[in-house]
């Protein structure tokens, strides 16, 4: 049950992913004094919304997921259509683009790292690895199994 939550919270953060491609795609273009601004505040838009999902799910597949939505659409959109109108062009085009690319990719390098990926332990770790168990913290409880034995009641 567990997974298949997750499973929905990811193809939903990927749905959040298209629809913050396809505003910004129609947005970027509004210029502040010459300068791109619009594009250069859908740049920041996407690394914020890609590395909160990451914090937020503790594993940088949650921003992964947000950025291949963004990154699927935004491709869509970069395509030649048949009309022949495109939706990217000039600076802002190119600074969106680009720049939501740089975004992705340090939105994701800077989400955590997912438990399973820096102890080696967890689904996915390879049995017989060299990967050491984590050092239990000394505030916590012990385990029922790691108590002292009682002594018996006279």
């Amino acid at each position: 049950m567990e997974s298949a939550l997750a499973g929905m919270a990811y193809g939903m953060l990927s749905v959040l992913g298209v629809v913050v491609g396809v505003v910004g795609a129609f947005n970027q273009a509004w210029p502040l004094g010459g300068l791109p601004a619009a594009a250069v505040a859908w740049v920041l838009t996407i690394f914020v919304v890609c590395l909160a999902a990451g914090r937020m799910m503790r594993s940088r597949l949650g921003a992964a997921a947000v950025a291949a939505g963004w990154l699927l659409t935004s491709m869509l959109f970069v395509a030649q259509p048949a009309a022949g109108d495109y939706v990217f062009f000039g600076e802002a085009g190119t600074v969106y683009l680009y720049g939501g690319m740089a975004a992705v990719a340090a939105a994701f390098l800077f989400a955590p790292a997912s438990k399973a990926m820096v102890t080696g332990q967890g689904p996915g770790s390879v049995p017989g690895s060299t990967a050491s168990e984590p050092e239990p913290d000394p505030a916590d409880p012990p385990r029922p199994a790691e108590r002292e034995p009682r002594e018996p009641r006279p």
